[in-house]
């Protein structure tokens, strides 16, 4: 056996047996918690991202801070991820995607609100955050915020960095468009001038990225299903079923009950990133009026990743039928591409190659983002910092030469060690969201249309915050 498949063999394990407990757990207890959050206030989010590129005061809007989370969540994940999770665990591994993001929609909300409740003063107007913070500040833990901290320094500025620009190589060379050398200059040319101006640079470039990418392929999707609106019944029957049949879908595609479990866990969780700790680094350096505000707009974010763009990519793929599913040259990074062709054209392979080179360009971006956060919780120092920015840019060179098996099988792990760690310490701070939801709420009751949170005698909040920030 080989080391990609020692690899994705406990990958696999981990997600089974490990990974899907703790995101149900954490889903349902948040869930309860906020009486639904993401349910009664879905309209609220809704209203809170059209409001939010205003009151930075110099610093990161909350608009610019939900885009750079948008940009890492859009990417990849949403084209190639859903490919392999439709390859791997059939249709019925998009039912438990969606699952995944609907309680991932409450997991997001507390990793943002908490998140914004212990962020820290940084330079020139701005914050920092997210769970090595609030792990160090909240449970009063510094090693379980070093030990998070350390993992995702690895973890997005190298091995995630490698992914993305590893899936731009595939496109770009399985449809001839440049080799893997050139596609590797081009992501250099591209990164570099973003990556060595820091997060604020960052910031701008995906305000704009982000919300366009994401609609261009929506609609691209809406149009291809349009076209295909007599098989959109049969297409849903395969997805609630596949879900549950213990015997794979005939016809090219994979499945069976654990395979689309653990795939749909798998590739959601990479896609939506709900539970993972890294969108709440983004979080944390918004300039926001209520934490809440930032929370709401966070879990909206995991709504439009996976309820919209990954099952757009689902819908494509589905309705291209077996003749795409059971090609020989069929493959993850392919695949996409492929069923957009079938429908629309080839034509439209051109377009896609860049689509995807846009799509995973920016979640390049904002995994530098993540890990730049989580290095400042480890050290200051300017040496550390740009070693991260330049770690990341080899990342993007190197993943142009790799196999893309392994790089998944990877991330998956490392994703796995995160995920448990951030959501073990927000079960035990679930009073502070909660409490922050309640002191939302109840200004909302009093007709105050834009609440603004206070820390100092505050009733709803368990304790005084650590920080000043709120005062």
């Amino acid at each position: 056996m080989s080391i990609a498949n020692y690899i994705q063999s406990a990958g696999d394990w981990i997600t089974l047996h490990i990974t899907v407990a703790v995101l149900a757990i954490a889903g349902i207890t948040f869930t309860v918690a906020t009486r639904g959050v993401q349910f009664r206030h879905f309209g609220t989010m809704i209203k809170s991202v059209l409001g939010s590129r205003r009151g930075a005061n110099g610093g990161i809007s909350s608009f610019q801070a939900f885009t750079i989370s948008l940009a890492a969540r859009v990417g990849i994940g949403n084209v190639f991820g859903v490919a392999f999770a439709l390859m791997l665990g059939g249709p019925g591994a998009i039912f438990w995607m969606w699952i995944v993001a609907l309680l991932g929609m409450a997991t997001a909300f507390f990793e943002a609100t908490t998140a914004q409740l212990f962020k820290v003063k940084s330079a020139n107007s701005t914050f920092v955050g997210g769970p090595a913070y609030y792990l160090s500040l909240g449970l009063k833990r510094r090693w379980l915020g070093v030990i998070f901290a350390l993992v995702t320094v690895v973890t997005c500025a190298f091995t995630i960095t490698m992914v993305q620009a590893n899936a731009i190589a595939e496109t770009m060379s399985g449809y001839n468009v440049m080799p893997g050398w050139g596609t590797a200059l081009l992501l250099l040319a591209l990164a570099a001038p973003v990556i060595l101006g820091g997060i604020r640079s960052v910031a701008r470039v995906t305000e704009l990225l982000a919300p366009i990418m994401a609609t261009v392929y929506v609609v691209m999707a809406l149009l291809i299903v349009l076209l295909n609106i007599k098989e959109v019944p049969h297409m849903l029957w395969l997805i609630i079923s596949g879900a549950f049949s213990p015997d794979p879908v005939v016809g090219g595609l994979g499945g069976g009950i654990f395979a689309a479990l653990i795939n749909g866990t798998k590739r959601g969780l990479f896609s939506n990133e709900a539970g993972q700790g890294t969108a709440p680094n983004a979080a944390a350096t918004a300039t926001a009026a209520h934490p809440v505000q930032q929370g709401m707009i966070q879990s909206l974010g995991v709504f439009i990743d996976t309820l919209v763009v990954c099952t757009a990519t689902a819908f494509v793929i589905i309705l291209a039928g077996p003749k795409v599913w059971t090609d020989p040259g069929a493959n993850p990074g392919t695949l996409t591409t492929s069923a957009v062709a079938s429908s629309l054209g080839s034509w439209t392979v051109i377009p896609m190659a860049v689509m995807i080179l846009v799509l995973a360009f920016s979640s390049i971006i904002a995994a530098y983002v993540y890990s730049e956060v989580n290095m400042r919780f480890l050290t200051s120092h300017p040496l550390a910092i740009w070693a991260v920015r330049l770690v990341s840019l080899s990342a993007v060179v190197l993943g142009c030469l790799n196999a893309l098996r392994t790089l998944w099988a990877t991330v998956d792990i490392a994703m796995a060690v995160m995920t448990v760690f951030n959501l073990a310490g927000l079960i035990f701070l679930v009073r502070w969201g909660a409490g922050a939801l309640k002191d939302y709420e109840s200004q909302i009751k009093q007709g105050i249309k834009e609440p603004v949170f206070k820390a100092s005698n505050n009733e709803f909040m368990p304790a005084k915050l650590p920080s000043d920030v709120w005062d």
